[in-house]
């Protein structure tokens, strides 16, 4: 397995700060993963309180990433993948599923919490016929980003962009809605858009819990209506079945009849 290469930023030179709640960290204790501190518990339990439904949906997100990526490789043929606001790895990582199923498969991570850089260091692993590396950068940058992508990925190429609940970071929605025609004009013909993100509108215990979380101190996490997670995909053509609840987008056979969830998902080919 080769070493991933990593690009250092400013976050690489902040001090973690165990005394905040922190979202990556957070919705790690949700997967079930153990990097995390007693904060992190402490405010996982105080949102599952409210909702315990978010972990649910922390899982649901994870196998929609999962489900996206396969029909990528197997079906699209992708072989490259930039995922924006990756957080801590914890299970069927993006470069886990691609290169299990396509070993030459090349995928380049971006986060900024410098928790998740040390992680990256020591986890994310490559097969030898792939690459991983790890950009520290901010998606409100997007050029600086591909900038650095760049070297792993050849944007000549198709390429899978994830942008997986990191869109809900960024408050403004037509600064959301900028960031992602940025990546996507990057980007050849025959690339993808996978997007997933909290959805309002749908669960009323959801928004409850999250304006709660938003006005903790925390760095805060919006919710979109499904038309406005909808509108990431414009100009794109949008696989069937459409925007839905990630536990409805393709899933395996033995969970037809998934819950609808708060969390909406599709997965887009740009022409």
């Amino acid at each position: 397995m080769s070493d991933p290469e990593t690009t250092p930023g400013t976050a690489a030179h902040q001090k973690i700060d165990s005394s905040v709640p922190h979202s990556a960290r957070i919705w790690n204790y949700w997967l079930g993963g153990k990097d995390n501190y007693p904060v992190d518990e402490e405010a996982g339990d105080a949102y599952t309180a409210v909702f315990p439904g978010i972990v649910t949906i922390a899982r649901s997100s994870r196998a929609f990433l999962r489900r996206t990526i396969t029909y990528l490789v197997t079906e699209a043929g992708i072989r490259q993948f930039l995922d924006i606001g990756t957080g801590l790895p914890t299970a069927d990582n993006t470069h886990e599923v691609a290169q299990r199923l396509a070993p030459e498969s090349r995928i380049v991570y971006v986060d900024n919490d410098p928790m998740v850089l040390a992680h990256a260091r020591a986890l994310l692993y490559s097969t030898p016929e792939g690459a991983t590396a790890y950009v520290d950068s901010n998606v409100l940058t997007p050029e600086r980003v591909l900038e650095a992508a760049a070297r792993t990925l050849d944007f000549s190429r198709p390429t899978a962009l994830i942008l997986s609940n990191i869109l809900g970071h960024i408050a403004d929605h037509d600064e959301a809605r900028s960031v992602v025609t940025r990546l996507v004009d990057a980007l050849p013909s025959g690339s993808h858009l996978s997007v997933n993100d909290g959805s309002r509108g749908i669960d009323p215990g959801f928004e409850q819990a999250q304006d709660g979380y938003n006005e903790s101190g925390a760095v805060p996490y919006n919710l979109r209506t499904v038309d406005e997670i909808t509108s990431f995909f414009d100009g794109l053509e949008l696989l069937e079945p459409g925007v839905v609840p990630v536990t409805r987008w393709r899933p395996d056979a033995d969970a037809a009849d998934a819950p609808v969830i708060a969390e909406h998902g599709g997965l887009a080919r740009k022409p």
